[in-house]
């Protein structure tokens, strides 16, 4: 199954409350937290979709006005395409996105239950920076992550010669 990316719009609210409820046991978004999100908050939703524009996974971020860094406050992939690359896939297009806005860093916070995402994670470069007890609504703790992320213009610069002074 080909699965396409766009930004979200308001008419997928309904869709994302959908798939927030199979991808969550908990602390889960409400429709109006959705909403508020989706339409008024420094926000990024990046919805992955199928060709009958079904969503199937989504990725959101967070920005500060006075911050480089970018935070991943929801990601989930239904579990029907899991495991075929589209996480990696959508993270990705969220960095890029966050790059875009001017982020040089992004964090996220992850449950300490959930090794495939933090494999996914660890994967795409994410580095551990702290425990975080009795994180979730269940108690279950999680992990503090982030990475650094390189813009083409960083790239460059690491990439051309140094030059020496004599």
């Amino acid at each position: 199954m080909a699965l396409m990316l766009r930004p979200a719009v308001p008419e997928d609210l309904g869709a994302l409350y959908a798939l927030e409820n199979i991808c969550f046991g908990g602390d889960r978004f409400s429709r109006r937290q959705l909403s508020h999100l989706l339409l008024r908050a420094n926000a990024y939703i990046c919805v992955l979709y199928d060709e009958s524009d079904q969503l199937m996974g989504y990725g959101m971020l967070l920005f500060r006005r006075t911050s480089q860094m970018a935070r991943l406050y929801s990601f989930c992939v239904h579990p029907d395409v899991r495991g075929g690359g589209n996480g990696r896939v959508l993270l990705n297009a969220l960095e890029e996105q966050a790059i875009a806005k001017g982020c040089t860093r992004m964090q996220l916070e992850v449950r300490a239950d959930n090794r495939s995402a933090i494999a996914l994670y660890r994967r795409l470069g994410y580095r551990v920076l702290y425990w975080l007890d009795d994180y979730y609504s269940d108690g279950c703790a999680g992990w503090k992550m982030a990475k650094p992320l390189v813009t083409e213009a960083a790239e460059a610069s690491a990439d051309a010669p140094a030059e020496i002074s004599s």
